[in-house]
């Protein structure tokens, strides 16, 4: 078997691998094992490619390659080992960059080193695919990297309004297009400058006009723009292996920013398009009312004397590392006789996924952590709900107030229940920038301070309160 023959192999097999992951990733229970397809997947593909160029490059060159693949894998791990929860949105936005960047540098390699045997309409393609490799490089690279900053709170999350963005943004894809017409007729540096230049400013752009109420649905839409550069490298590179893989990506990426669009009533393309027909949402932290607060030492009296409690998990959960004391909760409740589940938003979180993954690692039982959908309709019957870190995704507002910047996103109905308890540092709006009338609402009462701080709390009161009938239980023997 020839070299290259053993390399195309080692690709389908790795393509296989890396669809049994997507397949593995898609359920709770077989998740770990699509993570194992992956990283075997993975390990195929490498291996392939190193042997594969190892047949006409010097010495120094193949050892650059394993410097550089040793170095990567080294970062890797160390930021995959000391990485938070809280802070893995913005360690995948950033993972995206690093994916457009070696896109555009792949475009940008390919115009410089031009095969001699190309000519014609075959050179006209190849410099077509420099082009579009480049842009989509481009965009992913910058985009990835606001994405990054407004995840990470290094700058503003609310959304970026230039006069006549719109414009600007349907004035850069003309320029695109334009460009690319003129560069595959007459090739240049110039045109190739200009459209890297473009295509920065328009990433950018269009991930800093849209509101941090609709970043989970940008990082998928970066995920899946870091899969079509990977598949335009690929293109370039005549790399099979890199054009399927890329294709998985984006097009799973794409299907998974649509879904997550459809959950939060937002149009596919305004959200892609930098917000297009999209109102900024303006900041409103006028309070509406008088709140009502309570204690861990009430909370607990209230939970103990429940027949149902529903747990609506959200990024502030994530932010105290909540989840272990609150999966301790649920089970001291269960183990009473209540009945405990957890709703989850499609978007709770800044990821999509966020808190199932949470309490996964927490070892809440999958039976009870239901979807919006699922769990909707029961808030009515429930006599406590646990609000705990969650703000846009319980905000009545979406359902009562039009004018709102949220109108019309599907939220958790937590309202409906007999009482709600919700954890909270302070009265602040969330991370939408939108005011949440639940705060003030006669059934809702606010526990401030740090959420797994209180969640412990509530477990010694609850401790406290058993106390006097197990000493009772006692003095009868």
């Amino acid at each position: 078997m020839t070299t290259d023959t053993a390399a195309q192999a080692a690709y389908v097999v790795a393509a296989l691998l890396f669809i049994l992951s997507l397949a593995g990733l898609s359920q709770h229970k077989t998740s770990r094992s699509g993570v194992v397809w992956g990283i075997a997947g993975m390990v195929v593909a490498l291996a392939a490619t190193v042997g594969l160029a190892s047949r006409s490059i010097t010495a120094s060159g193949l050892v650059l390659i394993v410097v550089a693949t040793a170095l990567g894998a080294g970062i890797g791990l160390w930021r995959a080992r000391v990485v938070e929860m809280t802070g893995m949105p913005e360690l995948i936005a950033i993972m995206h960059s690093l994916v457009g960047l070696a896109a555009a540098f792949v475009g940008w390699n390919g115009y410089l080193d031009v095969d001699a045997e190309l000519s014609g309409s075959l050179l006209g393609i190849h410099h077509a695919e420099v082009f579009i490799g480049v842009f989509i490089g481009a965009v992913t690279f910058t985009g990835s990297v606001v994405a990054y900053l407004k995840l990470s709170a290094r700058i503003n999350s609310r959304p970026l309004t230039l006069p006549g963005k719109h414009v600007l943004n349907i004035g850069a894809l003309v320029a695109f297009v334009g460009l690319t017409v003129a560069f595959v007729v007459r090739p240049g540096m110039g045109l190739l400058i200009a459209v890297t230049v473009i295509a920065l400013a328009l990433g950018a752009h269009l991930v800093a006009s849209i509101g941090g109420g609709d970043m989970p649905v940008v990082v998928s839409m970066l995920n899946s723009y870091s899969g079509w550069a990977a598949a335009a490298s690929g293109f370039l590179l005549a790399n099979n292996l890199l054009i399927v893989t890329g294709a998985l990506v984006g097009s799973s990426g794409a299907y998974l920013s649509y879904i997550m669009c459809k959950a939060m009533n937002r149009s596919f393309i305004s959200v892609i398009a930098g917000g297009f027909g999209t109102p900024a949402a303006a900041a409103d932290d006028d309070e509406h009312g008088e709140h009502r607060e309570i204690n861990a030492e009430e909370t607990a009296e209230l939970l103990r004397d429940a027949t149902s409690v529903i747990i609506t998990p959200g990024y502030g959960m994530a932010v105290a590392q909540a989840q272990y004391p609150v999966a301790e909760l649920a089970r001291k409740l269960r183990d009473r006789g209540v009945e405990v589940r957890f709703g989850i938003h499609p978007v709770a979180g800044r990821l999509p996924g966020h808190m199932n993954v949470l309490l996964a690692e927490a070892n809440v039982p999958y039976d009870i952590v239901l979807e919006m959908d699922e769990i909707n309709d029961d808030f009515a019957a429930t006599s406590v709900v646990l609000v705990i870190g969650a703000n846009d995704t319980v905000n009545p507002a979406a359902t009562d107030n039009p004018s709102s910047p949220i109108a019309g996103m599907p939220v958790l109905h937590v309202w409906e229940a007999a009482n709600v308890i919700v954890f909270k540092r302070s009265m602040a709006a969330g991370y939408a920038g939108v005011q949440n009338p639940l705060f003030f609402r006669e059934n809702t009462q606010m526990l401030f301070g740090d959420a797994r701080q209180r969640v412990e709390d509530i477990l010694r009161g609850l401790d406290s309160l058993d106390t006097p009938v197990r000493e009772m239980a006692g003095t009868t023997r």
